[in-house]
């Protein structure tokens, strides 16, 4: 393996770590805020599995370890910033869902607007799909216009489906960091950089939670 590659390994090591070791030590503080500003889900109802008030905001230990090893580690390209001013932006609705428990015509306008600021400011768009149709002798859809609410809609998607799974210990942590993990690899192996880098990142801000998160 030639030396570049050792060393971007090393570099994808030592962010990966960076972010696990914040992340672990974020999420006994966050978890500290969130009994004291009232971020718990109380078992009120047969749906919940916990038989005491659990604390919420566990998410905000996995931002700080991963935004502040980005920031220290990755390119910050101008669609990276789009991605982090949005994710900002999830992440202060999702504080405030936690305490108050937002309506969600709300929480959906607000997830609209950060996916706009990700994807109009930091140009963040899916431009071309794969064409489902096997017997199409062309194999791409080009989206043209259409590409920018494609990709609204699928950010917004992706966000409520995570959120519809945190139901259970460690259940949409744990689906996270199979996916990043996934992504960065097949990244590395197209030759690309950023991938990895921003994708391992993530992958240890979630496995410096995940200690916390097993029944």
């Amino acid at each position: 393996m030639p030396l570049t590659e050792l060393s971007f390994l090393g570099l994808v090591a030592t962010a990966l770590i960076t972010a696990l070791l914040i992340s672990f030590v974020a999420t006994p503080v966050v978890k500290s805020l969130a009994q004291k500003v009232g971020a718990v889900d109380v078992p009120k109802d047969g749906r919940r599995m916990h038989d005491h008030p659990i604390p919420r905001m566990g998410g905000l230990a996995i931002f700080l370890g991963f935004t502040l090893a980005v920031l220290v580690f990755a390119d910050l390209t101008r669609q990276l910033q789009g991605m982090l001013l949005g994710a900002v932006i999830i992440v202060v609705l999702g504080i405030f869902d936690d305490i108050y428990a937002l309506r969600a015509s709300f929480k959906f306008v607000v997830q609209i607007i950060a996916a706009l600021v990700a994807v109009l400011y930091g140009g963040n768009v899916i431009s071309v799909l794969s064409n489902p149709n096997i017997f199409s002798s062309n194999p791409w859809w080009v989206l043209g216009p259409l590409s920018i609410p494609v990709t609204v809609l699928w950010i917004v998607a992706i966000t409520n489906a995570v959120n519809l799974i945190d139901g259970l210990d460690g259940l949409s942590a744990g689906i996270c960091f199979i996916v990043v993990c996934t992504i960065g690899f097949i990244g590395f192996f197209m030759g690309r950089r950023d991938i990895p880098v921003i994708s391992l990142i993530l992958a240890g801000a979630i496995a410096g939670f995940l200690p916390y998160n097993f029944h």
